[in-house]
């Protein structure tokens, strides 16, 4: 049946706002599309590896290869950058950094561009939008670099090489372990290598801090500490400083055979205080000769003077051959103020030598774990009564938890 005209123009305004009010309905699109809290990075049994966004660590099953994004060599590896719903990965043989986002359950780059003869080593935010990458020179790894970012146009702001000193004599690489800035002042702690063989190295004995002028990159002056060796490491991949409640800085040392490979040194917590610029010669949390008797790798800020690190049990790998892929490490709760090991977390026997495996929220730490026996789980650990319970467990074709990542700050 046809409407005279005069007739549909009276329908024509009911159509339009149908239309509008259908525009509005949910739709399954939609609802995929709302940003998720957190991301975590799995490595598959096949060797695959996925990105898995969801709101909640605390309960349910997660199976990688049904509802993770699959992550190609290309694309990126484990030692990323995540903020603000996007993630961050410099490919070092294209000398491409890329922003990326999860489009669609797809991995989608957005932006990118050259960072050339570039290898990360530390990231800080300067700002919101402005990320400052330290490095070194890709291939030889003996010059200290920095690149200066602006990720809301990515647009390179800055790049260039500092005037940290090279390695020398038998020494011939190197590594950065932390970067920190105050206010117009850079700070950045490194320490040298020597090449054993093709395959290995080992580290001198001598903590290194620089301080630089920022934005300049001047060298100001540098300072040595001699009490541990290779300070922090590349925190793309695993945390190793935080700050206290009073801006006091703090970074592990990380000599252990799987970084450092001066197993004679200590592992050992460090203090910068707020007001200065310098490594406090009062303040030394020696790990090592602590109940824990081992080295560690990874330490996370918990609040109230309290922090977990992650153990070695060097009675049960052999060597560096194993040291990922058998579980031996242990999680710990460390008093920094006191510097005592409160108590070992009750949690299964780790595996996966550097992982960026400790959330803080809430107050609640969520701890991922691998273990052969129990399988792979995010644990909540109750920082107010200081219980522990099981939460996501990821299944299927899931074999590391390899990182857990806050996706937004705006998750706190």
């Amino acid at each position: 049946m046809r409407y005279p005209a005069k007739k549909a123009l009276l329908y024509l305004p009911l159509l339009i706002i149908a239309v509008l009010l259908l525009s509005c309905q949910p739709k399954d699109s939609a609802k995929k599309a709302t940003p998720q809290k957190y991301s975590i990075y799995i490595l598959g049994k096949d060797n695959h590896e996925y990105l898995l966004e969801t709101n909640d660590l605390s309960s349910g099953t997660l199976y990688p290869e049904k509802t993770g994004v699959p992550i190609s060599e290309e694309q990126m590896d484990r030692d990323i950058i995540v903020k603000d719903g996007y993630y961050y990965h410099l490919n070092y043989k294209t000398a491409a950094f890329s922003k990326y986002t999860v489009q669609s359950d797809v991995l989608t780059e957005t932006d990118s561009l050259q960072i050339k003869n570039f290898s990360i080593e530390n990231f800080y935010w300067i700002s919101k939008d402005t990320l400052l990458l330290t490095g070194l020179n890709y291939n030889k790894y003996n010059r200290v670099r920095y690149a200066l970012v602006n990720v809301s146009t990515m647009k390179l702001i800055a790049s260039g090489d500092t005037e940290i000193a090279v390695p020398d004599g038998k020494f011939s690489s190197m590594s950065i372990g932390l970067t920190e800035r105050r206010g117009g002042q850079l700070l950045i702690a490194y320490t040298y290598h020597e090449e054993l063989s093709p395959s290995s190295y080992t580290t001198c004995d001598t903590t290194f801090l620089s301080t630089l002028s920022y934005p300049e990159m001047r060298l100001l002056n540098t300072s040595k500490e001699l009490r541990s060796t290779y300070p922090g490491g590349t925190n793309a991949i695993q945390s190793y400083t935080f700050h206290d409640e009073k801006k006091d800085f703090y970074f592990m040392t990380c000599p252990g055979i799987a970084l450092g490979n001066r197993p004679d040194l200590p592992t050992a917590i460090f203090k910068i205080k707020a007001d200065e610029n310098k490594i406090d010669p009062d303040y030394f949390f020696n790990i090592s000769a602590s109940e824990i008797q081992n080295h560690a790798y990874g330490m996370w800020y918990l609040g109230n003077g309290k922090a977990i690190i992650r153990g070695e049990r060097k009675d049960l790998y052999k060597g560096i051959s194993d040291h990922h892929s058998t579980a031996h490490f242990e999680f710990y709760l460390l008093d920094i103020k006191k510097k005592t090991v409160l108590k070992k977390l009750d949690l299964p026997l780790d595996k996966g030598t550097r992982r960026e495996c400790v959330l803080v929220e809430n107050d609640v730490a969520y701890i991922s774990v691998n273990s052969p026996k129990e399988g792979n789980d995010i644990w909540m650990y109750d920082l107010k009564n200081e219980s522990l319970k099981k939460g996501l467990h990821l299944s299927g074709n899931t074999d590391f938890i390899m990182r857990i990542d806050k996706l937004h700050e705006d998750s706190n």
